[in-house]
């Protein structure tokens, strides 16, 4: 007990600088939708599914009438997605780390019912739902 009290101001530096490593992976980033909200949605039909993979990941398999803008595009293709403004939009890429960051710029830019699909589709094709080519 003594070496922690002898040596407070370094037990509170490795508690700050923890923290702070963490707290990124604590916050939550966005809304998601596990696979059976976004089927559900989907079956709605007031749904835009918005794939941001690249256009070769894109064409090896994708989320029925899903709509392909790359996340590196998707700041200079935001008009595309104009006339979607009134309906949910899920936001896939391959494991749902990108759609986060996607679902993110989404949100900055004004649109309300963004959701980043869990998973991605890794869990969309292991849970065997369907995917066109």
């Amino acid at each position: 007990m003594k070496f922690i009290i002898d040596n407070i101001w370094l037990f509170a530096v490795l508690l700050v600088s923890g923290g702070a490593l963490l707290w990124p992976y604590l916050q939550t980033r966005g809304r998601k939708a596990t696979l059976l909200q976004a089927t559900q949605m989907i079956n709605q039909g007031k749904t835009v599914v918005l794939d941001v993979r690249s256009a070769e990941d894109f064409a090896a398999g994708h989320i029925r009438n899903a709509l392909n803008i790359p996340q590196q595009d998707l700041p200079k293709r935001l008009g595309e997605l104009e006339k979607s403004r009134s309906k949910n939009i899920i936001v896939v890429c391959q494991a749902g780390v990108t759609s986060a960051k996607a679902s993110a710029q989404l949100d900055k830019a004004g649109f309300k019912e963004v959701y980043s699909l869990s998973g991605g589709l890794s869990a969309w094709q292991a849970q065997g739902l369907p995917v066109a080519r």
